[in-house]
């Protein structure tokens, strides 16, 4: 599972309810959602924060939250 996953998983949201309001497939969601490989496109995770009424600011930090600068 992505971090996109667990975090819509953590909310208990409703997949389906997602993809009405935003117009983003279920099928896509599913992929977001449970395949490492596909990437989250910016458009994407501020629609969906919008749809399930969060700041797209805190769910991006916590779905990236272990992202770090490289120290040179």
């Amino acid at each position: 599972m992505t971090r996109l996953g667990e975090y819509l998983t953590k909310k208990s949201v409703n997949r389906a309810m997602v993809s009405r309001r935003t117009g983003i497939s279920q099928s896509r969601l599913s992929q977001l959602s449970s395949n490492e490989g596909t990437q989250l496109r910016a458009d994407e995770l501020f629609l969906i924060a919008l749809a399930i009424d969060i700041d797209p600011g805190e769910m991006f930090r916590d779905i990236f939250r272990n992202l770090k600068l490289e120290n040179d």
